[in-house]
């Protein structure tokens, strides 16, 4: 009878492959457990981006609030994060789907970068919902999470803030006291409260005598505005004409053939001129131009200069141009705003304060270049301004900002602070044009009317150009791809409102709540933890009780 001999470790090998199998089989599992919640995460993120313009069912923000409170609710910090990240990265793919224009690698990027922000609120809320009265907490904690998104990273990115879907609502108002982070708080609050109000509603611990009061704390929240003055008011006004020109080709060659957009607005300037002249149009006592409305640098390329002193002559008023001008050296250039008088010719100046990144300049350019070869594009970075954009323009005292700069609060509360009587808006959409990007800029200025009680006059190249009043409402407004002029006389404001009083304290303070309740949860787990330091297991959904 043959004899076989054993090989060595043959009896072993099963016995080791077992563990790893059932290590497989586990994690499989909590992933498919994990799905339906996942999914319910990222549904939630799409609710919430259809709260924004250009779609602006603004209710549906305070939905998403609710559901990733509720999403997030008595999870390990790890599980919220993951379920923040849900949320998120399918909130910003829809939200700045207008990048599309430039690459969907670049929506993909910029996505993935702020719903990491998500993520950790996602672990924050995770983390506190265990607080007393922790809806207060998970909406400072919102508030927390916009603060770092606006500054980091590479000076931050303020797309996608709460108060930016509720330019014109009840929340509004709210701008006036707090600014845009009291309307944010304000609308988590509302958010989480009825969150708190359907846990109520479930469960043997059931109290729809709680739920209610919790369901009109939501309601107090969203009326609270309606309390709040909004004064529009004032001594004295002026007439402005805004021009619009348009773009030979929107998309990423919107400037088509040197001086192509330049005489656009300057030929639109000389027609208004001629309309005046005949009686048909009356005369503005200043004019805005947008940005980059002028192609090339006025200061060494004499024909750009002169065709832009023929219009403003043409016209008789003082004129806000928008231009690109070359920078204090060869590889920079300066996106800037130029007061250019009738007579006298440019004078005063404002140079845009925050480039975007990888849009006007490149950052770590040496390295990347030799990676993403289509930032060859960005041929010389945009040199920052040192100095806000108050100047006088005629008989306005002006704030001038250029474009993505609306969306960030201290480069236009400084204006006002330093004794702008009306808000200018100068922007360059025609990379983005139709693409939903103009209306969120556009909400994004409503709410700085209300917050400042100033005026702002929208000037874009291919639209959309607007006559905001202090109150937030749009009284005129240009379709986009279309040659356009408005004519408005707005009221030159001095007062100032408790947002402007108050400054940065609503959101600091705001901010410093939520990392405060961060703390207190890792407080009060340490002190909740077993005596064999093992975790505790967390609370499921269904078992949760507020």
């Amino acid at each position: 009878m043959p004899v076989t001999e054993e090989r060595p470790g043959a009896a072993a090998e099963p016995q080791e492959q077992a563990p790893r199998r059932g290590l497989l089989a586990r994690v499989l599992a909590k992933v498919r457990a994990g799905l339906p919640r996942t999914g319910l995460a990222a549904v939630a993120g799409l609710l919430l981006a259809l709260a924004f313009p250009p779609y602006d069912l603004w209710p549906l923000s305070l939905l998403g609030v609710a559901a990733l409170s509720l999403l997030t609710r008595g999870r390990t910090v790890r599980q919220g994060a993951w379920t923040g990240f849900a949320f998120g990265l399918p909130f910003f793919l829809m939200l700045l789907s207008w990048l599309r224009v430039v690459g969907w690698d670049a929506t993909i990027g910029l996505s993935v970068v702020e719903a990491l922000f998500l993520a950790a609120l996602g672990g924050a809320l995770a983390g506190t919902s265990r607080l007393p009265g922790w809806p207060a907490w998970a909406a400072c904690l919102w508030v927390t999470q916009e603060w770092a998104r606006d500054r980091l990273p590479l000076g931050g990115f303020p797309w996608g803030r709460l108060a930016f879907a509720n330019t014109a609502t009840p929340y509004t108002p709210l701008a006036a006291l707090g600014g845009a982070p009291l309307v944010t708080f304000a609308v988590a609050l509302s958010g989480t409260l009825l969150a708190w109000a359907a846990l109520r509603l479930r469960g043997p611990g059931r109290a729809p005598r709680a739920a209610a009061l919790a369901a009109l704390g939501a309601v107090a929240a969203m009326v609270a505005g309606y309390a709040v003055p909004v004064p529009t008011n004032a001594n004295d006004t002026v007439k402005v004409a805004i021009v619009q020109g348009n773009v030979p080709n929107p998309g990423m060659d919107f400037l088509g053939r040197p001086m192509m957009v330049l005489n656009n607005h300057a030929a639109a300037t000389e027609r208004l001129a001629q309309d005046i002249r005949d009686g048909a149009a009356t005369r503005p006592d200043i004019v805005i131009w947008p940005e980059n409305s002028s192609d090339l640098d006025p200061f060494s390329d004499p024909l750009a200069r002169q065709r832009i002193d023929e219009a403003v002559k043409a016209i008789g008023v003082p004129t806000l141009v928008g231009t690109l001008v070359d920078g204090p050296d060869a590889q920079h250039v300066q996106n800037e705003g130029i007061v250019w008088d009738p007579v006298t010719g440019p004078g005063a100046s404002y140079t845009k304060q925050h480039p975007v990144p990888f849009g006007e300049y490149v950052p770590f350019r040496a390295q990347l270049m030799k990676v993403v070869t289509r930032l060859q594009r960005v041929a010389r970075d945009f040199y920052p301004g040192d100095h806000n954009g108050v100047m006088q323009l005629g008989p306005a005292r002006i704030g001038d900002v250029i474009c993505f700069e609306v969306a960030y609060d201290e480069i236009v509360r400084d204006t006002v602070d330093d004794g702008a009587r009306i808000l200018v808006v100068q922007t360059n959409n025609a990379t983005y044009a139709k693409t939903g990007q103009p209306e969120q800029q556009l909400a994004m200025s409503r709410l700085r009317a209300v917050e400042h009680g100033r005026s702002v006059l929208i000037a874009a190249t291919s639209g959309i150009s607007a006559v905001i009043a202090p109150d937030g409402t749009v009284q005129q407004r240009t379709r986009e791809l279309t040659a356009a002029e408005l004519s408005a006389t707005v009221p030159l404001r001095d007062g100032t409102t408790v947002a402007d009083r108050v400054g940065a304290l609503p959101e600091w303070t705001l901010a410093l709540g939520g990392l405060l309740a961060c703390a207190a949860a890792v407080a009060l787990g340490r002190r909740r933890r077993p005596e064999d330091g093992t975790p505790a297991e967390p609370e499921s959904l269904d078992q949760v009780v507020p």
